[in-house]
C-alpha cells in the first residue's frame, strides 16, 4: 500500500468505514426479525435475545464461507472495476454505500421491515446503470442480477406459504390449546415450545450471519479490487503453479471436443475460450506465486479466470460438446477449481464484518420487533406462530445461502409471520395498513435506491 496517495488513502478507510456501518445499520434493522419471535414470545428475555443473536451472527458470518460474498462481487462486471480510474471506482463505492445506509435508516426509523439485501443490489444497480449512462458500457452483470432478483422474489413467497403449510402441521399433530394463544405477558412458554422458539431463533441469527454477512464480505472485497488492485484481484496466497495445472487440464479436456456441432454461437464462444485459455497459460506458465506475475497483469488473470468459467458453464448448457460425461466433469471440477485464484476473502474481512454485523444487532432491535410482533396481524403472534415462522425463515435462508444466493431475512421472516396469521384466520386477520406499507417499501426499495445511488454517483464522480 505504499505507492497509494494519501487521498486515495483517505477515500479507501472511508469506504471501509461505511462498509462496516452499512453492515452495522444492518445488524438491528434485519436481525431484530431473529429476536422478534423469542422477545415476543418471553423465551428469552431482551437482553439476553440479542446478544445471542449477536453472537450467532457473528459465527455465521465466519462460518459462512463466500459464495454469496462472490455473488456480489460479480454483480458488477470485473470490467467495470478494472476500467475505471481509482478515483472513479471510490465515487462507485460512496454512492451505493451512502444510499443503502440512508434507506437502511429510514426504513428502520419508521419500523418498516424493509430488506437491507433489496437496499444493497438496487443501490449497486443504479450505479451500473450511471455508468453505462456516462461511457454507453454494460456495468450489470444481468445475468447474476436476475438470478439474485429471483430469489429476492421468490423467497418471500415461499416463506408465506411454506408458514401456512407449518402451521397446519402444527394445528394436525399438536392439540395443546395453549401455544396457540397470545402470549401472557411476562410469562415464558411450554419449555419444549420455548426450546423449539430458541433454537429457531439461534439458526435465523445463524444463517443471517452466513447470508447478509457474506453482502457486507463483498463490499469490501468490491473496495479492496478498486483501491489495491495489485494487492487483491487475485488470492495473494495463491499457488499458481497449481492454478497453471488447472488451466491446463481445461484447456486438454476441451480441445479433445469437436466442434463440428456447436451452433455458430457456441462456436464463437468456444473459439474465444480457446484464446482465453492460451493467455492463462502465458500469463501462468512457471510461476508459483502471485508477486511473480507483473501487477499489470493480474487484473488479465482475473478476468481471463471468470470469463472462462461463465463460456465453460454455457458450453455445457449447450450441450452440444462432443465430450463424455466424465469428461464434462472434469472440465467442470478445474474450472471451478481455477476459480480460487479470485474468488476469496482475506481471513480479517469476515471479522471485521461479523464484529460489525454482531454489534448491529445488539442495539436498536425495538422498533422492528413491535412491527413484527403486533402489527402485522390483528391478533399478536402465538407461540406456534412464532415458532413456525422461525422455522421457515431458518430453513429458507439456510439454503439459500447453500447456493449462493443473497435472499432477505426480513422479507422471508415478515412474510412467514403474514402466512401464520393468514392461517389462523384468513387474510381478514392481517392488518390492512402494515401490509401495505410494508408492500410499499418492498416496491419501492429497487427503484429509490437505483435513482439515489445513480445519482450519488454521477455527484461523487463528478467531484472526485
Amino acid at each position: 500500500m505504499g505507492d497509494i496517495s494519501t487521498g486515495i488513502l483517505i477515500l479507501l478507510i472511508i469506504c471501509l468505514v461505511l462498509a462496516c456501518a452499512f453492515e452495522f445499520v444492518n445488524g438491528f434493522h434485519d436481525t431484530a426479525n431473529a429476536v422478534a419471535t423469542v422477545i415476543y414470545t418471553n423465551s428469552l428475555k431482551p437482553t439476553v435475545a440479542v446478544i445471542w443473536s449477536g453472537l450467532w451472527n457473528f459465527i455465521g458470518v465466519i462460518a459462512g464461507g463466500i459464495g454469496v460474498a462472490m455473488g456480489i462481487v460479480n454483480l458488477l462486471p470485473v470490467e467495470v472495476l478494472t476500467d475505471s480510474s481509482v478515483s472513479h471506482g471510490a465515487a462507485m463505492i460512496v454512492a451505493l454505500l451512502v444510499t443503502a445506509i440512508l434507506w437502511n435508516l429510514g426504513t428502520w426509523y419508521l419500523g418498516l421491515p424493509a430488506s437491507s439485501s433489496h437496499t444493497l443490489i438496487g443501490s449497486i444497480l443504479g450505479v451500473g446503470l450511471a455508468f453505462y449512462f456516462i461511457n454507453g458500457k454494460d456495468a450489470v452483470n444481468w445475468g447474476k442480477a436476475q438470478e439474485i432478483g429471483l430469489a429476492l422474489l421468490f423467497s418471500p413467497l415461499f416463506g408465506f406459504a411454506a408458514a401456512i403449510f407449518v402451521m397446519y402441521v402444527f394445528k394436525r399433530l399438536i392439540k395443546n390449546e395453549a401455544i396457540y394463544k397470545e402470549p401472557t405477558p411476562g410469562v415464558p412458554p411450554p419449555l419444549w415450545i420455548r426450546a423449539i422458539l430458541t433454537l429457531t431463533c439461534t439458526l435465523v441469527s445463524f444463517f443471517h450471519g452466513s447470508n447478509d454477512g457474506q453482502k457486507g464480505i463483498g463490499l469490501v472485497m468490491l473496495i479492496l479490487i478498486v483501491f489495491i488492485p495489485k494487492d487483491y484481484v487475485i488470492n495473494p496466497s495463491q499457488d499458481i503453479s497449481v492454478t497453471y495445472s488447472q488451466i491446463k487440464i481445461v484447456k486438454e479436456t476441451l480441445n479433445r471436443s469437436n466442434a463440428e456441432r456447436l451452433t455458430d454461437g457456441e462456436l464463437g464462444i468456444y473459439k474465444n475460450t480457446n484464446a482465453i485459455l492460451d493467455n492463462l497459460l502465458q500469463i501462468t506458465r512457471e510461476k508459483k506465486t502471485v508477486s511473480e506475475i507483473d501487477p499489470s497483469l493480474r487484473f488479465e488473470l482475473r478476468k481471463g479466470i471468470i470469463i472462462m468459467s461463465k463460456n465453460i458453464d454455457k458450453l455445457i448448457k449447450g450441450k452440444n460438446l462432443l465430450l463424455t460425461l466424465n469428461e464434462i466433469k472434469r472440465i467442470e471440477e478445474y474450472s471451478a477449481k481455477s476459480k480460487s485464484a479470485t474468488d476469496y476473502s482475506p481471513n480479517w474481512v469476515p471479522i471485521v464484518i461479523s464484529i460489525s454485523l454482531g454489534l448491529g444487532t445488539m442495539i436498536g432491535w425495538k422498533r422492528v420487533v413491535q412491527t413484527v410482533g403486533e402489527k402485522i396481524g390483528k391478533q399478536n403472534m402465538s407461540y406456534a406462530q412464532g415458532a413456525s415462522a422461525g422455522l421457515v425463515a431458518a430453513s429458507t435462508i439456510g439454503l439459500s445461502t447453500g447456493f449462493g444466493l443473497p435472499v432477505s431475512t426480513t422479507h422471508v421472516l415478515s412474510s412467514g409471520i403474514a402466512g401464520t396469521m393468514v392461517a389462523k384466520k384468513g387474510l381478514k386477520n392481517l392488518q390492512k395498513d402494515t401490509i401495505r406499507n410494508i408492500l410499499i417499501a418492498w416496491i419501492l426499495t429497487l427503484p429509490v435506491t437505483m435513482i439515489i445511488s445513480g445519482g450519488l454517483f454521477l455527484l461523487f464522480r463528478w467531484l472526485f
